[in-house]
């Protein structure tokens, strides 16, 4: 039986057809292309060429452009013409300019040489340019000489070092008339040293260089007194002028207290936080004594593990939550570490500890830092029934530390000791000046920073005053070159409050709580680190109202008076 072409099969041959068709013809077409482009690279090259051949057959005096001043020389061409080739327009594009060459030491003439530039660009989608250049001599001294005769000149020596006093390679350097702002000329000396052939004059001059710091010159008419004037160039005369410049730095910014609160805690989950015990059983979060067959014995008791708080500033208090019943007692008492011994605190330095304590909490302040810089908690339980016993949920120790908190949204002004001249009062105007706020976590980065000695003020929060306490590195900031310096800044108030804000099951803090703390005319919220804590500072002294909610917990509210440096824990309860 005959089979024809399905039309499906007949559209698929069709299609495949032209895509190899259309392929071949997409390289023929490309190939014609690549053609054209060297065509016209290789015309333009012979223009240049051409145009070359014809400066270096000009007399030296007329090797130049119509109407140019210096740097450029005056002469007889065309700064720009046109011209067309096999239906391709040219643009040709001539610079002639004089060279003041510092190993000639001949001081009669400081115009030694000119370099010719051509420049033949061609348009079109695929368009592109060919540059030339030449340098061009006088034939003998009386040329040299009726060069400058004709187009009267200085010399503006430009030289450029880093922070050491080493010259920068490759700076970009340039030359602006201060009165236009037009540019006048720009190098790139390999040797971070150049002279410019300029006429008489005064010249604004800017010195750069990608990811370094820039240096320029001012006029009297932006600074009073300029601490690096225009230079003025003189005819006959050669003019220096050095610039420093290095790679710039940065700073990341910490906005941070001069303290914080830390906290030993045992909600009595498991016995990972007890250094010891006696008759006493720990489970389901609670501690009781231990049975017999007779029932609860009479008594026992345990010990915390050691607390050892590293940058200990203060002790603050020791807290616990326990269940008595008239048949039974749970007393505490507070060891110190001595030699290899655990030692109970004397009564002359925490009354009442020899006996032990009952009510919650026990005030730690007053116990020297010093000697007691080690502490374990005691608990003893004891009962006068067989069918009941104390129970003691949880106990905790807070104490003040050195270790910070970061302060957040603070404004503050920096500046740098450099200064670019003084006003008319002879007050410093300084290089680099500006006014900057950490974010919501308390930091900001600084880029683009010079090699400087920064100095901090004016620090704001809330619109009020904080006061710069320390700083790390020591305040003024010395900022180096190619750095990047983590800044911490130590802040401080008359007036504070940090709350910590825990699980009240576990005793874990709890992140990202939110805060609120509000008084007549002022109201703030905040939002716990990872610690459970937030700073509220700078605050007046007064009370103020506290709200605190968090994802998976009931919300509370409570009240606090604030003087000094106030702390408040705040434990939430699960909402399931």
């Amino acid at each position: 039986m005959r089979k024809g072409l399905t039309l499906v099969e007949a559209l698929v041959a069709i299609f495949l057809t032209l895509v190899v068709f259309l392929g071949i013809f997409g390289a023929f077409q490309l190939a014609f292309k690549v053609i054209g482009i060297t065509e016209r690279k290789i015309t333009a090259t012979q223009i240049a060429q051409g145009e070359i051949e014809k400066i270096r057959n000009l007399n030296y005096l007329d090797a130049g452009t119509i109407g140019a001043s210096l740097p450029y020389a005056e002469g007889i061409l065309e700064s720009s013409t046109t011209t067309v080739l096999n239906g391709i327009e040219y643009t040709i594009e001539r610079s002639i300019k004089f060279i003041s060459d510092p190993t000639d030491d001949d001081s009669d003439c400081l115009l030694d040489y000119k370099r010719a530039e051509i420049k033949v660009s061609y348009p079109g989608f695929f368009g592109g340019e060919v540059i030339l250049t030449t340098d061009i001599a006088p034939k003998d001294k009386v040329e040299e000489l009726q060069a400058c005769q004709t187009q009267p000149a200085g010399v503006l020596t430009v030289q450029v070092f880093n922070s050491v006093g080493e010259f920068i390679d490759s700076p970009l350097i340039e030359i602006f008339d201060p009165q236009t702002d037009q540019l006048i000329d720009s190098a790139t000396p390999i040797s971070g040293k150049y002279d410019f052939p300029l006429s008489p004059g005064t010249y604004r001059v800017l010195v750069s260089k990608s990811g370094f710091s820039q240096e320029r010159t001012y006029s009297t008419d932006e600074v009073a007194i300029p601490e690096k004037p225009n230079p003025t160039v003189l005819e006959g005369e050669i003019t220096q002028i050095s610039f420093s410049i290095d790679k710039v730095s940065s700073m990341l910014v910490n906005t941070l207290s001069t303290w914080s609160e830390d906290y030993f805690s045992d909600s009595f989950l498991n016995e990972s936080k007890i250094s010891e015990k006696e008759n006493v059983i720990i489970e389901n979060g609670q501690v009781e004594l231990a049975t017999s067959i007779d029932g609860y014995l009479s008594s026992g008791s345990l010990f915390s593990n050691s607390i050892s708080p590293s940058n200990l500033v203060e002790w603050g208090e020791f807290s616990f939550s326990d269940q008595e019943s008239s048949e039974t007692d749970l007393k505490y008492q507070i060891y110190f570490a001595s030699g290899t011994e655990w030692v109970l605190i004397p009564d002359s330095d925490l009354p009442g500890n020899s006996s032990g304590f009952d009510s919650s909490p026990v005030d730690l302040s007053s116990l020297s830092t010093t000697t007691y810089y080690q502490i374990k908690l005691k608990g003893i339980l004891s009962t006068n029934s067989t069918s009941q016993t104390p129970v003691l949920n949880e106990w905790q120790v807070s104490w003040k530390t050195s270790l910070p908190i970061s302060i957040l949204n603070v404004s503050f002004d920096l500046r740098g000791e450099k200064i670019i001249g003084k006003d008319v009062q002879e007050t410093p105007i300084y290089k680099f000046s500006t006014s900057s706020q950490t974010d919501s976590q308390g930091e900001i980065q600084i880029s683009n920073l010079e090699w400087d000695v920064y100095h901090f003020s004016n620090f704001q929060k809330d619109s009020q005053t904080l006061n710069l306490a320390t700083s790390t590195p020591e305040h003024p900031i010395a900022l180096n070159p190619d750095t990047n310096l983590n800044v911490n800044l130590y802040l401080e108030s008359q007036n504070s409050l940090l709350i910590t804000v825990q699980d009240a099951t576990t005793l874990e803090p709890i992140f990202s709580a939110t805060t609120t703390l509000s008084a007549s005319g002022f109201s703030s919220t905040q939002y716990t680190d990872e610690e459970g804590q937030t700073l509220f500072i700078p605050l007046e002294s007064q009370s103020y109202d506290i709200s605190v909610s968090a994802q998976g917990y009931l919300s509370t509210s409570t009240t606090i008076f604030v003087s000094g440096q106030t702390t408040k824990l705040i434990k939430l309860e699960a909402s399931d």
